[in-house]
């Protein structure tokens, strides 16, 4: 009787007694992936995207990606794909998800481009530099994203958007973009994408 109501006793002091959160582990998935896991069913592990039209999301600065979350989430930046997920990550927390991935190490696009496709593409964009700078690093003050090792495939559908002004109309803040888009040849984002992709 007397082991029995010791036990009692122990056990309602370990239930009154505070806990504090175990610290996290190797084994513990990183802050935030709990609410952003769902996009790595696309965009690979982390963001690291090995498809060729899929983007990369790793290292992605979080203003950059919440607004395009945002934007998709409104039907700003049209896409059939992008906008219930969009809002999902607005459910969940974007700034949460923004971080996870702005927090990620990024890997370049694994595959391989035609070389004469990338040398042309490297002449073709000196206008692209710029925004972009020469090699397509981009100006994170500015909001202008890094292009660098993003696949082919993405960044010529991209500035195909860009041309036909379906990505983001109305948005003013591309307007120069767009404009310099029309003047580039459809034959020619196919290289553009090709040097922009082989960029580390």
């Amino acid at each position: 009787m007397l082991t029995v109501l010791y036990v009692c006793l122990v056990l309602v002091r370990l239930a009154a007694t505070p806990t504090t959160p175990a610290a996290a582990g190797p084994l513990d998935p990183p802050a935030g992936y709990s609410r952003a896991f769902t996009c790595s069913a696309c965009h690979g592990a982390g963001g690291n995207s090995k498809g060729e039209t899929v983007p990369i999301l790793a290292g992605m600065p979080p203003a950059y990606m919440t607004k395009a979350l945002q934007d998709y989430a409104a039907g700003k930046r049209p896409s059939t794909e992008m906008e219930p997920y969009a809002k999902m990550a607005l459910h969940l927390g974007v700034a949460d998800v923004a971080a996870y991935f702005a927090a990620q190490k990024r890997e370049p696009w694994p595959g391989r481009v035609d070389a004469a496709a990338a040398g042309r593409g490297k002449v073709a964009a000196a206008p692209c530099a710029a925004c972009h700078g020469p090699d397509g690093r981009g100006d994170l003050a500015r909001g202008i994203p890094d292009l660098r090792g993003q696949p082919p495939g993405y960044l010529e559908s991209q500035m195909r958007l860009f041309k036909a002004d379906q990505r983001s109309p109305g948005d003013a803040s591309l307007k120069a973009a767009k404009e310099l888009m029309k003047t580039i040849p459809d034959a020619t984002f196919a290289d553009l994408a090709a040097f922009f992709a082989t960029q580390r």
